[in-house]
């Protein structure tokens, strides 16, 4: 099971603040991504930010069972 944990504009797009993955037990960051967009028409992840464990992480970074993984997109204000 892998927790992704979502902010601002993604949360308000899926509905919720977090997802469970239970499917996948090991992916890359951005296959984690390119799931996301197939499975939820989440167009925006291309600029977010991922941390996985409270760490960031790049796009290669392997998240495995039990990982925790945030979605954190840019952003503006003023």
């Amino acid at each position: 099971m892998i927790t992704i944990l979502l902010f601002a504009n993604l949360r308000e797009e899926i509905g919720s603040d977090q997802l469970i993955i239970s499917e996948k037990q090991e992916m890359t960051v951005q296959q984690l991504k390119e799931w996301l967009k197939a499975s939820y028409c989440l167009q925006s992840l291309d600029r977010v930010m991922v941390a996985v464990n409270e760490e960031f992480v790049t796009d290669e970074e392997m998240i495995k069972a039990g990982d925790i993984v945030a979605l954190i997109p840019p952003v503006s204000g003023g």
